[in-house]
């Protein structure tokens, strides 16, 4: 998608999507946001993501319900009523059609895997202790440059290639310096979003206002102010996959501390490019309440 307007205008719509899916979106809304008909913007989404607008609501709106399900003790009406569901009934009946169980099969088996894993999993490879030691710490607002990649999370050649595109779009407008911080955002959880529709946000610090307008699919915002669980992961990003398994089976359970519906980011303390794959640091944050 080559058009410069048809890009902005998709961009207003994907921000407006990112913060509004969990209430009643209507057409005029989508009408309203996109500054285009319903049907024209229809379009212009399903060939970005293969699926329509509607069924992209529907689908995050029962995604976030099943890491309500997973992540917290919340009663099933509440978290219902949390993604923009009414009626139990209807919540009930589209849960099902999406994960072929109900919120409560669902639960139940997030339980049960979690007391197989914390049974049979161990620490993760190189330096980590079996007790994965970690800090709370709030960051302030951040605002960031990004670059959406869409896909599986194991695929790192690709998630490379988002990284690559948006270095380059940032060393073109002067942006990009020894001290600039690199940081992702993890949207989805892989073991609930199927792998075609997980997004990462491969992103970097920048001063706003931006001195020049972003094109393309880049996107600029605001991370606002939140409290995490700060871990570090020490060797390969593909290798990053076990501290979280680490993580979610074993110290997410053990812990008074309640999960936020927030991303989950990462901070890159050194350069893969001149730095041993084992020797890699990665600063991981799980936002908390």
């Amino acid at each position: 998608m080559g058009n410069p307007t048809q890009l902005d205008r998709y961009k207003s719509l994907m921000d407006f999507l990112d913060k509004k899916f969990k209430e009643d979106i209507t057409i005029k809304d989508i009408e309203d946001v996109s500054y285009y008909s319903y049907r024209n913007i229809n379009r212009i989404f399903l060939a970005l993501h293969h699926e329509t607008i509607g069924k992209y609501i529907k689908r995050i709106k029962l995604e976030k319900a099943a890491q309500y399900l997973k992540y917290s003790d919340t009663t099933i009406s509440d978290i219902a009523f949390n993604v923009g569901y009414s009626d139990i009934a209807a919540f009930s009946k589209a849960f099902k059609n999406q994960f072929n169980c109900s919120p409560s099969q669902f639960r139940e088996t997030q339980e049960l895997r979690y007391k197989i894993v914390q049974k049979v999993s161990s620490p993760p490879k190189g330096d980590q202790s079996p007790s994965l030691s970690f800090e709370i710490e709030e960051l302030p607002s951040l605002d960031i440059l990004y670059l959406t990649y869409h896909g599986a999370f194991d695929d790192i050649k690709a998630i490379k290639q988002t990284w690559e595109q948006l270095v380059d779009y940032a060393l073109k407008k002067n942006i990009l310096d020894n001290d600039t911080i690199c940081l992702a955002e993890v949207l989805d959880d892989n073991e609930i979003t199927d792998s075609v529709h997980c997004r990462y946000n491969a992103g970097i610090v920048v001063e706003m206002p931006l001195k020049f307008e972003v094109e393309g699919l880049f996107r600029s915002k605001t991370i606002a102010p939140q409290k995490y669980a700060k871990f570090l992961h020490k060797g390969s990003h593909e290798d990053s996959l076990l501290t979280y398994d680490y993580i979610y089976s074993n110290w997410i359970v053990d812990i008074q501390l309640e999960l936020a519906d927030k991303p989950t980011l990462e901070f890159f303390l050194n350069d893969e490019d001149d730095t041993p794959s084992n020797e890699l640091l990665t600063e991981i944050y799980i936002p908390v309440k």
